[in-house]
């Protein structure tokens, strides 16, 4: 073989190696952008989920503004204060808002978040006068959840819809006979003669029942006097109003629990004029419930002893 001969095959070589090195870069280039493409949707989609998490949804034109209230008021999944007061505050912002409905469908819970809720919407119904609040009763609408649309301007029910049950119950199990019918010995050290309260293992104590049924009354009449400012002169009180009765909403109706009959779109169409809804309730990502489980587990482990929390329902 000639010089020139392996002079044009080692040309050759180089030029193949060459075009091979320039497709290898080629499609590390085309793998990077394809990979800070993904990075750019994925980043895109959590920081749009981020700032439209809270239902912050601008529309078109006039709309009646929905706040929705599902489920049990508190606890580990249920409605949190902060998320509907959140919510609450952008739809009262929304200069296209012609009026705010609250939709519930709840059985009651905690008598603090329901206050905080009532607080803000008697706090934004000053604040904005000209913007009615209404709330639509679906099935249910009892007790904590009660206290927090008795703020409203209007009530609306469905003649089947169940409402009121206004009372305070605190509740728990007793194990003492069962523990001594098993050998079991209840060895509970405390400092301070009440830091056992209502303890479940040990025998009933009737100084500590007669302070929790005080304590229970204190909130009750706190709650009989929600409902009184909200409803006024529209109460017809009974009784049993305040004794933790449920009623039909055709029933609540005839004793100024709730004001007539109608749904969200009926509200909307024919009370607000406004026929276009915008939901602003809060709509929680996956990092948002795994974060609260996580904080939830953690608050269990250092969470104080007592028997029984106090609930609205």
């Amino acid at each position: 073989m000639s010089v020139d001969s392996g002079n044009a095959e080692r040309s050759a070589l180089e030029r193949l190696l060459l075009a091979n090195l320039k497709e290898q870069r080629g499609i590390r280039r085309w793998n990077l952008f394809i990979r800070l493409l993904w990075l750019i949707v994925v980043f895109g989609g959590i920081g749009w989920v981020i700032f439209h998490k809270d239902g912050d949804l601008t529309a078109t034109g006039d709309h009646t503004a929905l706040v929705e209230i599902q489920g049990e008021i508190g606890g580990e999944n249920g409605v949190r204060a902060d998320d509907i007061i959140s919510a609450l505050d952008n739809a009262f912002e929304d200069k296209k808002s012609k009026a705010v409905v609250l939709r519930c469908n709840s059985p009651g819970g905690s008598p603090v978040q329901a206050g905080q809720i009532n607080d803000e919407i008697y706090r934004l119904r000053a604040k904005y006068p000209n913007i009615p609040v209404y709330a639509v009763v679906d099935d249910i609408c009892a007790s904590g959840g009660y206290y927090i649309i008795a703020a409203a301007d209007k009530i609306f029910v469905d003649k089947a819809s169940l409402i009121g049950s206004i009372g305070v119950l605190m509740d728990g199990f007793g194990f003492t006979e069962g523990m001594k019918k098993l050998g079991i010995e209840r060895r509970l050290l405390t400092a301070g003669e009440n830091k056992g309260f209502l303890d479940p293992f040990s025998p009933a104590d009737a100084k500590q029942e007669d302070y929790a049924k005080a304590m229970l009354e204190e909130i009750h009449q706190q709650f009989i006097q929600t409902v009184r400012k909200g409803r006024g002169k529209r109460l017809k009180e009974t009784p049993d109003m305040f004794s933790g009765l449920v009623w039909s909403g055709a029933r609540g109706i005839e004793l100024g629990l709730a004001d007539g009959l109608g749904s969200l779109d009926y509200v909307a169409r024919d009370v607000v004029k406004a026929e276009d809804v915008v939901d602003y309730t809060p709509q929680e990502n996956i990092a948002d419930r795994l974060a609260r489980r996580l904080g939830t587990s953690l608050g269990e482990t250092v969470r104080p002893h007592a028997e029984a929390w106090v609930h609205l329902r």
